[in-house]
């Protein structure tokens, strides 16, 4: 199991796959987790937690595979964010600036990637994941698991658009892909 707060867990992976594969073509950041509430709760713990996977997570992983993509002379990056990193709503601040920075993370490593690397964000909306069950206001837990049953689209949408992103020619960089349903406002 990879514990995406530790940066030794991240290079493991990245050695594995070169183990087995021979290279590493493709890293993808996804990790990540939401723990809303109103920052009247001052949950500092939530919130340290929500920087340890949401942020540095992003940035273990780009420091693990980084070093591989350059001296292959290719490599692509795709970092997963959140709708929430481009619209701040209540009881989502500290989240949404963890994918905010997730966004701000990927363009600065895409302005620096060169010609040999490709940097994609994808920004998901409302998808079926499992993405609130750590979430310890209930209050919240229970709205953002309406807003799912009402109208969350499956995950195979976001793997869909990763693969468009992956599939393009070498010299083609999708920067960002925003993938949500069409019912969420």
């Amino acid at each position: 199991m990879t514990d995406v707060k530790k940066r030794a867990d991240l290079a493991a992976l990245v050695s594995l796959a070169v183990e087995h594969f021979g290279r590493l073509d493709v890293l993808i950041n996804n990790a990540g987790i939401a723990a809303l509430s109103p920052m009247d709760h001052v949950a500092v713990d939530e919130w340290d937690e929500m920087i340890d996977v949401n942020i540095r997570g992003v940035l273990h992983g780009i420091a693990a595979g980084l070093p591989l993509f350059r001296q292959q002379g290719s490599g692509h990056f795709i970092n997963v964010a959140s709708t929430a990193g481009l619209r701040i709503i209540p009881n989502m601040g500290v989240y949404a600036a963890t994918k905010s920075a997730v966004r701000f993370i990927s363009e600065g490593l895409r302005q620096e990637a060169g010609p040999d690397l490709r940097v994609t964000l994808i920004s998901p909306g409302y998808i079926q994941t499992e993405l609130g069950s750590g979430m310890s206001n209930q209050e919240l837990k229970a709205q953002i698991s309406a807003g799912m049953e009402k109208m969350a689209i499956a995950p195979a949408a976001i793997a869909e658009g990763i693969l468009y992103a992956i599939e393009q020619p070498a010299a083609v960089d999708v920067n960002e892909l925003i993938i949500r349903p069409t019912a969420q406002a």
